[in-house]
């Protein structure tokens, strides 16, 4: 039984590693992730290696390559626009159910986790951020398994999307609603909480999608010419 545990934590702290090293960029798009080589970096079998990959992959942070094995999982426009209306309907009952919870801690949490937002200098530290925000303000729905669903789908969009949305709109636009829906929240107002999150998720898609057709028109002008 304590071989059993054992093994359980080591899987679940290799693969919290891999992750957070994944969500911020350490390990780019494609990089190849050799089982015995983690193993031998972890000090562990190959066992708790797989298990951590295995989880990963159903995360979608992880992709399995004919002649690679696994590799640091890409995602497309399309895909992202799929998990950013997931991430919509996940958020927005969360908060529904935090909002009522919610006692002056929550709130004082919240407003830190802005304030690291406003001072960061990096894309990846704006990223920690804000997926630390959405999380902060999910939490007091005190429903665990609905939580690490939008931990999973916030790590999984986050990555691809904070690169173009500094691109389209800067890091001052986000945080204004992050406010918004901070003080809606101090307020106890939970529809408005979910309906503030809502425009500002679908906001992301929006600016992703027309990030992606600017890009789209520059790669066709520049086969033209």
């Amino acid at each position: 039984m304590a071989a059993r545990k054992e093994a359980k934590a080591l899987h679940e702290a290799i693969r919290e590693q891999l992750r957070q090293e994944i969500v911020s960029g350490a390990l780019p798009t494609g990089t190849q992730l050799r089982q015995d080589a983690l193993a031998t970096r972890f000090n562990a079998s190959r066992i708790p290696v797989r298990e951590a990959l295995r989880q990963l992959e159903a995360e979608g942070l992880v992709a399995h390559q004919l002649n690679r094995g696994a590799v640091v999982a890409g995602m497309s426009v399309e895909q992202i626009c799929e998990l950013l209306d997931i991430r919509v309907a996940l958020e927005c009952h969360a908060a529904r159910l935090a909002v009522p919870q919610m006692v002056e801690r929550d709130f004082a949490a919240m407003e830190a986790i802005l304030k690291a937002y406003s001072e960061s200098q990096s894309i990846p530290e704006w990223a920690e951020h804000n997926r630390r925000f959405h999380l902060a303000l999910s939490a007091p729905a005190n429903n665990k398994r609905l939580l690490r669903l939008i931990e999973e789908f916030c790590l999984n969009t986050d990555r691809y999307t904070h690169v173009a949305m500094s691109r389209a709109t800067g890091k001052d636009r986000p945080q204004e609603d992050h406010y918004r829906i901070v003080e809606a929240a101090r307020a106890g107002d939970a529809d408005q909480v979910a309906a503030l999150l809502e425009v500002h998720i679908l906001d992301t898609k929006k600016e992703l999608m027309a990030s992606a057709r600017a890009q789209d028109r520059e790669t066709g002008l520049s086969l033209r010419y």
